[in-house]
C-alpha cells in the first residue's frame, strides 16, 4: 500500500486543520507515494528510534512529536539532529508525526490521558479549531433517498431534520462544512452527480468545537496527594513534580493536557479545576499557579507516550477495515530523557 492511504485515513480522524499555529504537524520526511510494508509508532522521532525502525524492517515513522520542529539553514552532518535526518533519507523512511492535531481531536490524545485518569462527565478544557454548520438541501431520486440519507447520517456524521415530497424527493441534514466536499463525493458513488441536486445553506449555531485538554470528576474526592501518587502510577513514572499548598486538600475536579500545558491554567481554573495534570511547568508559572490556589501535577512530557499503544491499535483496526497488507507495531524504547536520581 502507499503511505497516502494511511495518512489521508488519519486526517480524517485527526485533520491538519486542528493543528495550532507554528506546529509543523503533518510529513515531516519522505514522499508519501512511496510503497510501505511496515509502521513504526513512537512518541518521539529519536536517533535509536531510527536504528530500531532499520533494525525491524520498518519504511514508516509515525511519531506524536515532529522530528522536524525548527527548519534546517543546512545539512551539516557534523550535527547529530541533521545527521539523523540523513540516516533517516538514506534508508527511505518516511516520517509523519501527529502533534496538536492529535491533542485536539475528538478520541485523541487527550481523551486518553482522561481516561487513564478515569476521569467522569468529561468536557474540553482549551478551544481551539471550530468546524461551522451548514443545512444542506438535498433532491434525490426516489428510489435512492434511503441510502442517500444512510450515507449522509451515518457516513458523514450529519442529522437528518427535514422530510418533504418534491421533484423526485427532498429533505435537508445539517452538516459541518468541513464535510460537504466528501458528503457530495459519496453521495456520487450512490446517484450519478446528473441525477440528484443539493443547495448549502450556512447555521448561525451549532456546529463543534474542538479543544486541547480535558476536565472532569474523580468518581470520588481524594486528596491532592493520593491523586499524585496515583498519576505516578498510571504514568508508570518514577517522580513527578507537586505544585500544591496544601497536598492533605481534597479534591475532585481534575483538569489534563498533555505536554507543555502549563500557559492554559487560567482556563482550568475558570472551569473549576482544584488540580490540572500537565508537563513543564515553569518555575514563574508554578508561583503563579500556588497564588491561584491551584494544585498541579507534573509527571512528565513523556506521559504522552500513551499514544503508541492506542494508535498501534488504531491503524490495526483500519488495516482490517480496508484490508491493507501492513504490519503496525509500538516503539519498544523509552525516549523520556529525564532520570529521577
Amino acid at each position: 500500500m502507499l503511505a497516502s492511504e494511511l495518512i489521508q485515513r488519519f486526517e480524517q480522524f485527526a485533520p491538519l486543520k486542528l493543528k495550532w499555529d507554528r506546529d509543523p504537524s503533518g510529513l515531516q520526511i519522505g514522499d508519501p507515494n512511496q510503497e510501505i510494508h511496515k509502521v513504526l509508532v513512537t512518541l518521539d522521532v529519536r536517533p535509536e528510534v531510527i536504528d530500531e525502525a532499520i533494525e525491524t524492517g520498518a519504511d514508516m515513522i509515525f511519531a506524536h512529536h515532529p522530528v522536524m520542529f525548527r527548519p534546517a539553514n543546512n545539512l551539516d552532518y557534523q550535527e547529530p539532529q541533521k545527521a539523523m535526518y540523513a540516516k533517516i533519507a538514506a534508508h527511505h523512511i518516511l516520517v509523519y508525526a501527529a502533534h496538536t492535531n492529535l491533542d485536539s481531536a475528538d478520541g485523541g490524545m487527550n481523551d486518553w490521558l482522561a481516561t487513564a485518569l478515569k476521569l467522569q462527565q468529561v468536557t474540553g478544557l482549551v478551544a481551539g479549531y471550530h468546524a461551522d454548520a451548514v443545512k444542506m438541501t438535498v433532491i434525490a431520486p426516489t428510489n435512492c433517498v434511503e441510502a442517500v440519507q444512510d450515507y449522509l447520517t451515518k457516513t458523514a456524521g450529519g442529522h437528518l431534520d427535514h422530510y418533504a415530497f418534491n421533484s423526485g424527493e427532498q429533505f435537508t441534514v445539517d452538516l459541518l462544512q468541513d464535510s460537504i466536499a466528501d458528503a457530495v463525493a459519496g453521495v456520487n458513488q450512490i446517484v450519478p452527480a446528473a441525477q440528484w441536486d443539493y443547495q448549502v445553506q450556512p447555521l448561525l449555531t451549532g456546529g463543534h468545537q474542538y479543544t486541547m485538554g480535558r476536565i472532569g470528576n474523580l468518581a470520588q474526592p481524594m486528596t491532592v496527594r493520593a491523586f499524585a501518587e496515583q498519576c505516578k502510577a498510571t504514568f508508570d513514572v518514577s517522580g513527578l513534580r507537586l505544585v500544591s499548598q496544601n497536598p492533605d486538600t481534597l479534591i475532585q475536579r481534575v483538569a489534563v493536557l498533555g505536554g507543555d500545558g502549563g500557559k492554559f491554567y487560567p482556563e482550568a481554573l475558570k472551569q473549576g479545576a482544584q488540580v490540572y495534570v500537565t508537563g513543564d511547568v515553569y518555575y514563574h508559572t508554578a508561583h503563579d499557579m500556588l497564588a491561584a490556589g491551584l494544585s498541579v501535577v507534573d509527571p512528565g512530557h513523556h506521559i504522552e507516550s500513551i499514544c503508541q499503544p492506542y494508535l498501534t491499535a488504531l491503524f490495526k483496526q483500519w488495516q482490517v477495515e480496508n484490508n491493507w497488507s501492513l504490519e503496525v507495531v509500538a516503539s519498544t524504547l523509552n525516549t523520556d530523557p529525564f532520570t529521577f536520581i
